[in-house]
This record gives C-alpha cells, structure tokens and sequence, in this order.
C-alpha cells in the first residue's frame, strides 16, 4: 500500500494554488478562485498572516470587474521587466542565450514527463511551479531557493507598485525559506540597479533538475534528492576576474 505524507502533498498543493493565482485571470480562471483558496487553507503550508495576505488577494480579484483585473494583471506582470514572470527575462534578457536556455528546460520538463501547452514558454513562473509541484518536497524547495534571488527581486517591483499579488510572491519566498520583507527593503536602496542582462548569467539552464525514476546527465541527483538549479550572480563586468573568464571565452 502506498503510503503518502500529508505534509508533502500540502506543500504540492500549495504550489500548484500559488501557480494557479499568478495566471492570467480570465473568465474560466475565475470561477476556481474560491477553490483555490480552500485548497491553500486546507494544505495548511502557509502562516496564518501570509493566507490571509492571499486570501485578501483572492477576495479583491474576485470582487473587481473582469476587465479591470485583467488590465491589473497585464499593467503589473506584462509591462516591464523587473515584474516579469518568465524567469530568464531576469537571467539572460533578449540575449541569444536564452533560446538554447528554454530548449534545456522543456527537455527537463520532458524527462519528468511533463508536457507543456503550445502557448507556454518554459521559463514561466508558473509552468516551474508546476514542475516543482511534481517534484520531491525537499527537491522542490531545493529549486525555489535556487531562484529566490529571482522571486526576491520580483516581489521588491510588485511591492514597490503597491499590488497585492505581492503576497502570492511572498508566500513563495516563504516556503523557500527565504525573507520577503528583505527584497522589498532592497527596493528602497538609493543606489540604482544594475543592468540585467550585465548582473545575472545562467551557466546551465536548470541543470540538475531531472524527473523522479531516472539518473540526470553528468551526475545529476536521481529519484528524492535536491534537484539544482544554479543560476548565479555574475561577476562586476569591469573587474578582473570577469576579464579573465571573457580572455579564456574567447582563447
């Protein structure tokens, strides 16, 4: 008889429910909403404040007009790139990086047996959610910490511009065992940010993240362990360590 962990189906469930609540909300996806938040109540993996931060989230969406949430949601996650929702905008931007990025991410979609819709791109928010939802609990968290300086930065914007969905990043952080409120303080810094495309660089796209049941390339965790993603700071363009990786590039 298999056996099943209550705690860990709650996590599941609570990613596939954040998921759910970052998609775009039209008429069908409105009509799950008070669903999706029983599901998050009854999964229990979230603090009583940071629900009652999603549940106010859910309660005003559902009380808006539709044309009026669906113009929030695409002024907030469509209209710029600090609140962008596909990760590699953050990673790679418009550089031609990012297509060979997406191709390694939907074959580890693919190896877990996960197919994606023709009007997904692979490095969405949610469609990782997804993913991380059908992953082992501590693989999952493994992969939320590997992106949380991405949710970090995300949820600072979405704080900034003073929207609710704001809680829905939050809890994310939260469950990666992460501190939200740090990346909202970050927001407020008087030094300006840095260029994307200058400050992140992905060396592998999600390498490490393989499906249960089969050895990952070159070495990769097998079936109930972290699964990695290493997606790191790159170092100061101007600083010596940086000139010497661009030398030995191009040697």
């Amino acid at each position: 008889m298999v056996q099943y962990d209550r705690a860990d189906d709650g996590f599941s469930m609570t990613l596939r429910a954040l998921a759910y609540l970052l998609r775009y909300p039209d008429t069908q996806w409105r009509v799950y909403l008070e669903e999706v938040g029983e599901a998050l109540r009854e999964a229990g993996a979230l603090s009583r404040a940071r629900l009652a931060q999603v549940e106010a989230l859910i309660a005003s969406i559902a009380q808006a007009e539709q044309l009026d949430a669906e113009a929030a949601y695409v002024e907030l996650f469509d209209r710029g790139r600090g609140t962008a929702l596909h990760l590699f905008e953050h990673v790679h931007g418009d550089s031609r990086e990012r297509g060979p990025a997406m191709l390694d991410l939907i074959a580890t979609y693919e190896q877990a047996g996960l197919a994606l819709r023709t009007d997904e791109l692979p490095d969405h928010l949610t469609v990782l959610l997804e993913y991380a939802s059908t992953q082992p609990r501590e693989a999952a968290v493994a992969l939320l910490g590997e992106v949380a300086h991405i949710l970090q930065r995300i949820h600072g914007a979405v704080v900034k511009r003073g929207s609710a969905y704001s809680a829905v990043i939050g809890a994310l952080l939260d469950l990666a065992g992460v501190r939200a409120d740090a990346a909202a303080q970050a927001e407020h810094e008087p030094e300006p940010e840095p260029d994307l495309d200058a400050s992140w660089q992905e060396p592998a796209a999600f390498d490490g993240c393989g499906n249960q049941g089969q050895q990952g390339r070159q070495g990769q965790p097998g079936a109930g362990q972290p699964q990695p993603v290493h997606i790191v700071r790159r170092a100061a363009a101007d600083s010596p360590a940086a000139h010497s990786a661009a030398q030995g590039a191009r040697a």
